[in-house]
């Protein structure tokens, strides 16, 4: 079957590009150019009819991924199907489903069945879940298990798998010889690294990345290909494991696009104000230019229960400097599960950011809604300043609960409105 490249280095586009450059408002050959030379992913299951498609890469708006996904120790579906009604009624592009429990498969199909955005996983999370939830060690785990469990995601339908890929043993080699304050905090990342050192084995997603290629190929399924050794605190940052890691990560993505198979990169993570940019030149410079997805970055490690905003102050300037794709982080971040609250404070974190981007990147119409919100304001128009808000509920909800509904100012000034005042000031002016 010809994959959306393989349709796009032919000079044509399926039906899929067509429809999600009509969502995009680009014109298709845009998104068959990008799709051509790997700038521009549509993560998209040719057995998944998704209702809203998108386009993550060059010269398009900055994308925002939720995380939801339960765990062993609190499995419900029912609270992770509303935590991706929250998430996609925020304005969460695609979902990530990362549910670790043994009623994983349950729930990811019936999130597939439920939303309407592309959906990833970490097909990882399952096979060493299910194995130790069984009494094995993670050593015990055969490469078949992997590569099975691999097909069964996209047999599901699944839209983008994250594979860590570039966990490989000079990475791992280097990472030890440097040293690390927080060593690996990727989950897929520590299960890997955890089976090849007790094997004394190569990363089989590394080592058999053809095989990957053959099944991701099959159903049309974009690799996220995983930054497994991400730093977990400024210290760690852009050390010689995460770097080693993005060369082998480079090479698989040329591998991957060379054979029709779309493909995205994963970054930190945590990272310095100062640090972000370099991170994503190099990334760009390395990686061939494919769309990069960014975990935050994080720019400070010292703020737990606020590190939405952390995350927002890095990934604003991430997306500012090139990166395309954020993953939203939530104030349940290296504390605990994130509730269905949690979710909808991160997805509107992370839009703020990738709207502020998108603004000062000079994407066209980006600022539009911020012209019309001046205007409302202007007009003391607070049915459509609420309108225009990315939350308008807890707008309307902040401004009620301190004045009447038919007030035409704020409690903040009442009658010693700034605007009022100022149109006052210069009244005359306006009768001449």
């Amino acid at each position: 079957m010809t994959t959306v490249i393989e349709a796009a280095k032919n000079g044509e586009a399926l039906e899929i590009v067509s429809r999600t450059a009509e969502i995009e408002g680009v014109d298709v050959a845009i998104l068959r150019s990008g799709l051509a030379d790997g700038t521009i992913v549509i993560p998209a299951n040719n057995t998944h009819d998704i209702r809203r498609p998108i386009a993550i890469g060059r010269d398009m708006t900055i994308k925002i991924n939720a995380n939801i996904g339960s765990s062993e120790d609190l499995e419900s579906a029912e609270a992770e199907l509303e935590k991706l009604q929250v998430a996609v009624s925020h304005g969460a592009h695609t979902v990530m489903d990362l549910s670790t429990g043994p009623q994983w498969k349950s729930i990811l199909a019936r999130i597939m069945k439920l939303s309407p955005v592309p959906i990833g996983t970490v097909p990882l999370y399952q096979v060493f879940g299910g194995a130790m939830r069984e009494g094995r060690d993670v050593s015990d785990v055969s490469e078949e298990e992997i590569f099975s469990a691999v097909e069964d995601h996209c047999r599901m339908g699944v839209d983008y798998l994250t594979l860590h890929c570039g966990v490989t043993k000079r990475a791992l080699s280097l990472l030890k010889k440097q040293g690390r304050k927080l060593g690996i905090v990727s989950r897929g990342g520590s299960l890997l690294a955890e089976w090849m050192e007790k094997r004394g084995k190569e990363n089989p997603l590394y080592e058999h990345f053809d095989r990957l290629i053959e099944i991701l190929h099959e159903y049309d399924v974009t690799f996220s290909l995983g930054d497994g050794l991400r730093p977990g605190c400024l210290a760690d940052a852009s050390d010689q494991a995460q770097i080693e890691e993005l060369i082998s990560l480079g090479e698989l993505q040329k591998l991957s696009h060379d054979a029709g198979v779309q493909v995205m990169i994963e970054g930190p993570g945590h990272v310095q104000m100062d640090k972000i940019a370099e991170n994503i030149r190099i990334q760009k410079s390395l990686c061939n230019n494919a769309p990069f997805y960014v975990l935050g970055p994080i720019v400070t490690d010292i703020a737990p229960g606020y590190d939405h905003i952390t995350s927002a102050i890095g990934g604003a300037l991430a997306a500012w400097y090139g990166a395309d794709f954020l993953c939203y982080v939530t104030p349940a971040e290296h504390l605990r599960l994130p509730d269905a609250d949690d979710v909808k404070t991160g997805v509107i974190a992370a839009r703020i950011a990738a709207h502020a981007a998108d603004i000062a990147r000079g994407i066209k119409g980006a600022m539009e809604p911020d012209n019309l919100m001046a205007e409302a304001r202007n007009n003391f128009n607070w049915d459509a300043q609420y309108e225009l808000a990315m939350d308008p509920l807890t707008a309307r909800k902040e401004r009620d609960e301190a004045l009447p509904s038919d007030s035409d100012v704020c409690s903040m000034c009442g009658h010693l409105c700034a605007l009022k005042t100022s149109k006052r000031a210069f009244e005359k002016d306006q009768e001449k």
